[in-house]
């Protein structure tokens, strides 16, 4: 560049900046006479606000002034009750005992197994029936099948 163009672009920033301080000079005079205009009613008075109860209901649910009361007494009187033993008079042993792994599992089934269980029962039922209507078999036979497939039955529920 040479020194002519350097020597116009300082005269354009000068004259730039001439411009913004003439602008700020007018807006500073402009609020300036803005706010000597304003009458002290224009501006907003601040307002403070009493926020204790004036209806009779709400004093009378409002809650007791707090009044200082002696903190060492009463610090004193709960560390007594932390040193009385603290009695459990009944223990549930099933809450102390840990579940078997599997016990969610059991649970789970159990339902499908007592349907299990009823139509197991109704097949036995119906295989006795169609024996006697066929008369393969006497009648105390069939009578003392049933009860050692009852008995069978039990003893493996009891060992569950």
């Amino acid at each position: 560049m040479t020194d002519s163009a350097v020597g116009k672009l300082e005269e354009e920033a000068l004259k730039r900046k001439e411009r913004l301080k003439n602008l700020k000079r007018k807006q500073e005079s402009a609020t300036d006479g803005s706010l000597s205009e304003k009458t002290p009613e224009a501006v907003p008075k601040p307002m403070f606000r009493n926020y204790r109860p004036e209806s009779d209901d709400i004093k009378d649910a409002a809650l007791d002034e707090a009044h200082p009361v002696d903190v060492e007494s009463e610090v004193e009187t709960q560390l007594e009750l932390m040193k009385t033993p603290i009695v459990i008079e009944e223990i549930d042993i099933a809450n102390l005992a840990p579940r078997k792994p599997d016990w969610d599992l059991k649970r789970d089934v159990s339902k499908k197994l007592e349907k299990l269980e009823r139509r197991t029962q109704k097949a036995i039922a119906e295989l006795i029936r169609d024996r006697l209507k066929a008369g393969q078999d006497d009648i105390l036979q069939v009578v003392n099948v049933a009860s050692a497939t009852a008995r069978h039955e039990n003893t493996e529920a009891d060992e569950d």
